[in-house]
Parts: C-alpha cells; sequence; structure tokens
C-alpha cells in the first residue's frame, strides 16, 4: 500500500503554536525551524500525548541563530504520534520562527 506522504508550514509565534494535531497513526518524517529574525530566539517543540496535558520535550530552549535553520528530525529518523497528540511549538518572539513539518499519514501496515 502506498503511503501519503504531507508537508506543513507554520509560523511558530510566542504563544503556543500547534503544528500537528494527529488523527490518526502518523509518523514525523522531518521538522526544520527557521530563525527569520536578526537576533537569536529560542524555541520549544513538545507533544501533548493524547491531549491530556502531559507535554513531552522534542526541543526545550533551543537556540537559533539570527537567519538560521535546525533540522530537528533527519536522516531517517521519525517520531511515531498517535491519533490525539498534539505537537506544539512556542518561541521566545513573535513571528520569529517558520517550522516546516513533512509527515507520513496513517502508517499502513
Amino acid at each position: 500500500m502506498a503511503q501519503d506522504f504531507e508537508s506543513t508550514g507554520t509560523q511558530i509565534t510566542n504563544s503556543e503554536t500547534t503544528l500537528l494535531t494527529a488523527n490518526s497513526d502518523d509518523a514525523i518524517i522531518g521538522l526544520r525551524l527557521t530563525n527569520v529574525t536578526a537576533s537569536s530566539v529560542t524555541v520549544d517543540i513538545y507533544i501533548d500525548k493524547g491531549g491530556a496535558g502531559t507535554d513531552r520535550y522534542v526541543a526545550k530552549d533551543l537556540s537559533i541563530p539570527p537567519a538560521s535553520s535546525v533540522e530537528l528530525i533527519q536522516a531517517g529518523a521519525k517520531i511515531v504520534v498517535q491519533s490525539g497528540d498534539v505537537l506544539y511549538g512556542l518561541a521566545s518572539a513573535a513571528t520569529s520562527v517558520d517550522a516546516w513539518l513533512s509527515r507520513v499519514d496513517t502508517i499502513s501496515e
């Protein structure tokens, strides 16, 4: 069975920003964060497991230099999320970080 590859671009702000709400068993296969400002920023990326309010961090207080990018998931790595899991981002400054997320939707057997 063919896999359904999808991607989404989002701007992370200084308030909790939803990057993905899983509606099935999905695999995050890429996550690039880009600082689009002239100053360093920090960013948190975390998953709320099943929307239950229990946050698990993928990155915490990650510093991104001005006009630079960080690839959090790469080289065949993946993070599997299940239906109801929510991936969030939070930046130290408003309109400072662009995120590009690549995933496999509905992992097939």
